[in-house]
């Protein structure tokens, strides 16, 4: 990403930040507004109403001694003689009710109640008169009315409008900017290790957290290219175990090898095959499989097909679910084969269905393996002194049946003898029923 992209990227942010911000501080100065708009032109009309009861009184004592002419020439207040000086003006429902407010105020700070009457408006602010008290003629001080106005607004309200924007835009950066995008690195280091695929995440956000994703990117391009690495280096191996083995099929089939060595060949042979299988395997040709939707029951039965059906029991209940039948088959079968080396006979595979998940358990009649050792026996290239020493094991059996069942988001299990058991040990398969929740192709059988 080039530099000029960055510095475009970054002034785009402030414009739509301070876009934003502008936006809800004129939003909020407006509430403020429709909220407290009348508690100020209240206050300001208690204010006014103190300081013309003030007035008021002052001008009546002068007005025993003095003209009002004379008055309003010295002090300039703006008084008029005459008996209705009111004229007809809009005297609109909120002008009444700030007028009769005034005229409150003034009659609890006043000996009297004097009389208001409305008064034109000159200068765009409303107006109104106010009786005094005269020993010769009626006489009426004009003053005006408090409103408070709706633009430009009280500072006090553009203060607190600012501060709650402020707050209120700082809220939304950090829950979109950090909070959101943190979520998502979170859920994408929590499939670190359970997805073999991890997905790469959006460097968005704050420059903190872009820089958190780009680290985490890179991780991930490192993990798919170590795990490229191994996938080839694994098939190399399976791929040059192949010429020896072809070599050895050829010098089988020649008539001079007496019964003796034919069978050592044969037996190299099925434990190189064997090897092979399993690194292939292992170096996951079984995660490039397509998902398929099929029977399990019926595909199972296909399975153990080929096996004596007096050393192989099948227990199965009638179920569909998701699977890589080509990965599975083989990790099943390694579990049959390690029953048939290293248990006793009858082997019983079972299918059910716990809650969401389904449950595939192959049991034997042996001792199985000591609980001390089970977490070592799920490694890869681990093999048990006492239980996997034959030759044409690897250490992959077990490590290949895990591999497959975390390519579909399952795991792995050891059970032994309990009530209503088939068998004495086994090894068992969860696998959600509905599948891995990556994306899959809808392939049906």
């Amino acid at each position: 990403m080039d530099r000029p992209f960055r510095l475009r990227q970054l002034l785009l942010r402030i414009s739509l930040w301070g876009g934003t911000l502008l936006g809800s501080w004129i939003l909020a100065v407006l509430l403020l507004q429709a909220l407290f708009g009348r508690q100020l032109e209240r206050f300001q009309i208690q204010q006014l109403g103190r300081d013309l009861a003030l007035n008021v009184r002052l001008t009546e004592l002068t007005l025993e001694r003095y003209p009002p002419a004379l008055i309003r020439e010295l002090t300039g207040l703006e008084l008029t003689v005459s008996e209705d000086p009111s004229a007809p003006v809009d005297d609109r429902g909120d002008l009444t009710r700030r007028r009769l407010e005034l005229q409150q105020v003034l009659c609890s700070r006043l000996s009297h109640c004097p009389q208001l009457k409305p008064a034109p408006n000159r200068s765009g602010q409303p107006e109104v008169w106010i009786e005094l008290v005269s020993p010769l003629e009626p006489v009426w001080l004009r003053s005006q009315l408090p409103m408070a106005s709706s633009w430009p607004p009280e500072p006090t309200l553009l203060l607190l409008g600012l501060v709650g924007s402020i707050v209120n835009t700082g809220v939304l950066y950090l829950l979109l900017e950090v909070a959101r995008p943190l979520q998502r690195l979170e859920q994408a280091l929590a499939r670190v290790g359970k997805a073999h695929e991890p997905e790469s995440v959006p460097e968005l956000g704050a420059p903190e957290v872009q820089r958190l994703a780009q680290r985490f990117n890179a991780m991930v391009q490192r993990l798919e290219a170590n795990r490229q690495e191994r996938a080839t280096m694994l098939g190399g191996i399976a791929h040059d175990l192949r010429a020896p083995i072809t070599r050895l099929q050829f010098r089988m089939s020649l008539p001079s090898l007496n019964a003796a060595e034919r069978q050592r060949c044969s037996s190299d042979l099925e434990s190189l095959e064997r090897i092979t299988g399993q690194f292939l395997l292992y170096a996951g040709a079984g995660e490039r499989e397509e998902l398929v939707h099929c029977p399990l029951d019926q595909w199972l039965a296909e399975l153990a097909a080929g096996y004596s059906a007096d050393e192989l029991h099948l227990q199965v209940e009638p179920l569909q679910g998701w699977i890589r039948p080509v990965a599975l088959g083989r990790a099943i079968t390694n579990l049959i084969d390690n029953s048939f080396s290293y248990g006793k006979a009858p082997i019983v595979i079972s299918l059910r269905q716990d809650a969401d998940t389904i449950e595939i358990a192959v049991w034997d009649q042996g001792t199985g393996i000591p609980e001390d050792l089970r977490s070592r026996a799920l490694q890869p290239f681990q093999r048990l002194d006492n239980a996997r020493g034959s030759q044409g094991h690897c250490g992959l059996g077990l490590s290949i049946v895990c591999h497959v069942a975390q390519s579909l988001n399952g795991r792995v299990s050891f059970q032994e003898e309990a009530n209503d058991t088939p068998g004495c040990f086994a090894v068992v398969l969860h696998i959600p029923l509905d599948g891995p929740k990556k994306t899959r192709n809808p392939q049906r059988t």
